[in-house]
């Protein structure tokens, strides 16, 4: 399995990658520039947090690694692997509908809170990296 030992990094294609689910004690890396926005981490095995801003933008319990983060208004795309399943919040835009495909399997529709906040499941461990993106309706 791979995990981002440095916490947080810029991809080559300009995404971002984060999280270290391996890590026993909690840590965090803070002013973390990419584009522009400042991103903070904070992961270890029971959780992995990202923020850009000072807003949430992704959480998991237990701590995951993600892999190759992009997001615009309307798409959010990245890889996530851990030991065991995951239980994964994301922002995106506040009462609107997306549609989650993990591996490439439609899950359905799933409409945000007033917050935004949009929450699912994904099966992970056995070394497997599983393929998210989360579509506006």
């Amino acid at each position: 399995m791979a995990v981002v030992k440095e916490l947080i990094r810029t991809e080559e294609n300009g995404s971002i990658s984060f999280g270290n689910y391996e890590l026993a004690q909690k840590s965090k890396l803070s002013d973390y520039q990419h584009q522009g926005d400042m991103y903070k981490v904070k992961t270890f095995q029971e959780i992995t947090k990202l923020e850009r801003n000072g807003m949430f933008v992704y959480e998991s319990v237990p701590g995951t690694s993600v892999f190759n983060l992009e997001q615009d208004g309307d798409l959010m795309s990245f890889q996530v692997e851990g030991p065991e399943d995951a239980q994964i919040t994301v922002e995106m835009e506040a009462d609107t509908e997306y549609r989650i495909f993990i591996d490439g399997m439609d899950t359905g529709k799933v409409k945000t809170n007033l917050g935004g906040k949009l929450s699912f499941s994904a099966e992970l461990g056995n070394a497997a990296i599983v393929e998210v993106k989360i579509e506006k309706c």
